[in-house]
């Protein structure tokens, strides 16, 4: 099955999309856009052509497990661009991605304006392979 991944933001935010083997999550791009509704658009227009069967994004949820502003903003969101798309939309877990793309980032030197301009989709691949791993052991459990 095909995910697409979305790591929401304010500004910014980052799209990665998996095989349909679902084994490796890939980069795609970072979109820069403020409007929820036409951010909505342009990631189902993405999903189409990718041939993406549902999208996952990436829920901030506080670190003792609660939810926040920042993660209803999230699923309000999620209703839109299920709206728009007409595909299932799933939540992954994402406290600390931000954190593990910027080590890696650093891992490979990538720095200033260039890390501005990939961190968002480097947590979407993050957010997207554990949601994979997350299926695999579900899986493996049944």
């Amino acid at each position: 099955m095909i995910f697409l991944a979305v790591d929401y933001g304010d500004v910014r935010t980052g799209i990665a999309v998996c095989d349909k083997f679902e084994i490796l999550a890939s980069p795609v791009c970072v979109i820069e856009e403020k409007d929820a509704f036409v951010l909505a658009e342009r990631i189902s227009e993405i999903a189409s052509e990718r041939n993406a069967e549902a999208i996952v994004i990436g829920l901030p949820k506080n670190m003792d497990s609660s939810e926040g502003f920042r993660a209803q903003q999230c699923k309000d969101f999620a209703d839109i661009l299920a709206d728009k798309s007409g595909l299932t939309v799933d939540f992954q877990d994402e406290r600390l991605t931000t954190v593990s793309a910027h080590n890696a980032l650093s891992t490979i030197n990538v720095r200033g304006k260039k890390r501005k301009a990939v961190v968002d989709t480097v947590s979407a691949v993050i957010i997207l392979q554990d949601y994979l791993e997350k299926r695999k052991n579900t899986e493996n459990r049944e």
